[in-house]
């Protein structure tokens, strides 16, 4: 008998269900199965007066897999719908062992056993949201005359910096992890692909233990050619960000408040704007915070709770842009204007930075300068090729895919936001 979705099935139709047993109840008179598959879930109920599918039923541990023969049928006494799958008979594929994993246990040990600790009712929602959201807005970008690239990540020279690069043995060579594909971005650019994108792992040797860390993750990078400035770039933000959030909204809004209590929030106009130094000083007028000197010049992560505050309290919006960084706190590929103010952003979502984004420089002996300022000439000859035989005016952006979905469900915890997790002290499973 062909298999039939949980969610496809008909009333007193016979057919045949397979999936994974989330909870066995053994009662008087009946056994229950909550069987789920990546439709939905459905209450499979057993009569003891059949004595051999009982016996059958019996052996049905959590975590099971198993394939139901019989009929849907609707009952008042049933919540989550009110249905009900009736067999006629059962079939184990595989029996689980008692599971090692408690609800309670602690997080390292969750990430032990991370395909058990998924299989939790709330955690069953995060993978599959988060790839709508990519999804939607990728879908964007398609519409947008975008097309997706697949870069490197073995790479013959340390990108965009000397420092937290991993280092790989190559052969009889050294080679590096990617740490964006920020410069094969702007070399499809270079080669006359105007607008491109690419969602794909990237890399940080940090030894960060945050909630917001994490040494491997993935990244959402776009880059598009012929731009007038780097307001071009932030309203391409923008507006690829409200359209994802209104099809999120759509589609799995009530599922996230449901789930994870939190409402899914679509913009309307502009992100306001602000410039680094006039936030220092609405953050010390309303809220008497001064940043810490040896952070003047970039953000840290009370700068960026309080500035999402100040965003909420004075334009209503979630997101706020940040401009006008310090050359210091910037890659040397930013363009700079006539003062050497780099022409770039930072974006802020619900308290934490998700994106930085820029005009890039495209003019070749201005590039070769800023590259020799911070000492990167040698480590960057490769890519400054690029600008030699034409580059056009471009700039682009990079998201973390898991801090996204850290920010959008309200987790604790950016591990929770990954399939797998990677940080300094963890290489399995």
């Amino acid at each position: 008998m062909e298999r039939c979705l949980i969610k496809n099935l008909k009333e007193n139709i016979e057919t045949s269900i397979s999936g994974m047993a989330l909870k066995v109840r053994n009662t008087k008179y009946m056994v229950f199965v909550v069987l789920k598959d990546r439709s939905g879930f459905i209450q499979v109920s057993v009569d003891k007066n059949n004595e051999e599918l009982t016996n059958k039923a019996l052996e049905v541990t959590v975590g099971s897999c198993v394939t139901f023969e019989g009929k849907m049928v609707l009952s008042e006494y049933v919540k989550d719908g009110g249905k009900e799958f009736i067999p006629t008979d059962l079939t184990i594929l595989s029996k689980a062992d008692t599971y090692p994993l408690e609800e309670n246990a602690l997080p390292d040990k969750k990430l032990d056993y991370r395909w058990i600790d998924l299989r939790g009712d709330k955690k069953q929602w995060i993978i599959p949201i988060q790839s709508a959201f990519v999804k939607y807005l990728r879908d964007f970008l398609y519409e947008n005359d975008f097309i997706e690239i697949h870069t490197p990540k073995l790479i013959g020279a340390a990108s965009e910096s000397g420092s937290s690069v991993f280092e790989v043995k190559y052969f009889e060579r050294k080679a590096y992890l990617a740490q964006s594909p920020q410069f094969y971005k702007q070399m499809a650019i270079a080669s006359g692909l105007e607008r491109v994108f690419e969602v794909a792992p990237a890399f940080r040797a940090e030894n960060s233990n945050t909630n917001r860390h994490c040494t491997e993750f993935t990244s959402f990078d776009l880059e598009f050619a012929y731009i007038n400035s780097f307001e071009d770039v932030m309203h391409m933000e923008e507006e690829m960000l409200t359209y994802a959030l209104k099809k999120l909204k759509e589609e799995y809004g009530e599922i996230i408040k449901d789930k994870f209590g939190v409402e899914v929030v679509v913009p309307t106009g502009k992100f306001p704007r602000i410039k680094l130094f006039d936030l220092y000083d609405e953050l010390k007028k309303r809220y008497g915070y001064v940043i810490p000197e040896h952070d003047v010049g970039d953000l840290n992560a009370d700068t960026e709770k309080l500035a999402c505050k100040f965003a909420m309290e004075e334009y209503g919006s979630e997101f706020l842009f940040i401009t006008d960084y310090s050359k210091a706190k910037r890659p040397f590929y930013h363009m700079r204007d006539e003062n050497d103010m780099p022409l770039g952003y930072d974006l802020l979502w619900r308290g934490m930075e998700i994106t930085s984004g820029a005009q890039r420089e495209h003019r070749y002996d201005h590039l070769c300068k800023n590259a020799e300022e911070k000492g990167l000439t040698k480590d960057v000859e490769f890519y400054l090729q690029f600008f030699k035989y034409g580059m056009p005016p471009h700039g682009g952006f990079a998201i973390g895919v898991d801090r996204l979905t850290l920010l959008l469900l309200g987790l604790d915890h950016i591990r929770d936001a990954q399939f797998i997790f990677r940080g300094p002290n963890r290489l399995e499973p």
